[in-house]
């Protein structure tokens, strides 16, 4: 029963289906149960959270992950992919704490000032909810003074930033030079991405890691929490 419930949020996962109304990738879906639906299911089941979470949603998106490595998916596919697993986490998260739960760590993630592009970072903050962080998303168009107090107030162990555009990304080294005048930097590690960030971008303005797109985004903040736990 168990196993049934995980498979088909992981399969619903995987076809971008919020509810029972939506189609889908594959025709004959409407009507039959989305990841909201199931979700509560599980729930009402019994079914453990942890269970839901790794092997439903996460699975699930690795899968996507890898169809969109693949060029099987594109950006609206894993848009609604990810859209399912927002939401599922949403459900989820009053049940966190009483299943013993503990986050992987705290991530505060941004576009940076000047920038109203944010699907990317949105989509990193849904796999980061469903890797187990939490996050704290600043939004789209955030000043680097805002960025260096949440920092200082959240006290996360990473920071996210994101920039479309050539003439914004320049505000990330800002952004890590403020850090560092603050007294921040060495408590924070901070992860950039964006269509015009580059590795070698990374490296010149001293970020700690970069991520092409939201799943290597996610592979290089596990690395970096895996170098943290040593």
């Amino acid at each position: 029963m168990t196993q049934d419930i995980i498979s088909l949020i992981r399969e619903n996962v995987v076809q971008g289906r919020v509810t029972q109304d939506d189609e889908g990738l594959d025709e004959g879906k409407v009507g039959q149960p989305g990841v909201t639906e199931l979700v509560t299911e599980a729930l009402t089941a019994g079914v453990h959270v942890p269970d839901i979470i790794n092997n439903g949603l996460t699975e699930g998106m690795k899968i996507v992950g890898q169809k969109f490595e693949t060029k099987e998916y594109f950006i609206p596919d894993m848009l609604a992919s990810a859209e399912a697993v927002g939401i599922a986490m949403e459900m989820l998260e009053p049940h966190l704490a009483e299943s013993g739960i503990t986050t992987k760590g705290k991530i505060v993630v941004a576009t940076v000032k000047g920038d109203l592009h944010d699907i990317g970072k949105n989509i990193v903050s849904i796999l980061l909810r469903g890797a187990g962080y939490m996050v704290k998303d600043l939004g789209n168009d955030i000043d680097t003074q805002t960025i260096v107090d949440a920092v200082e107030n959240e006290q996360p162990q990473f920071l996210g930033l994101s920039a479309l555009l050539t003439s914004t990304m320049a505000h990330m080294g800002d952004i890590i030079q403020a850090l560092t005048e603050s007294g921040l930097r060495d408590k924070v590690k901070v992860i950039i991405g964006g269509a015009p960030v580059s590795e070698e971008f990374a490296r010149s303005i001293g970020a700690d890691g970069y991520g092409a797109d939201g799943f290597q985004a996610i592979a290089v903040v596990e690395s970096l929490n895996a170098d943290r736990g040593d």
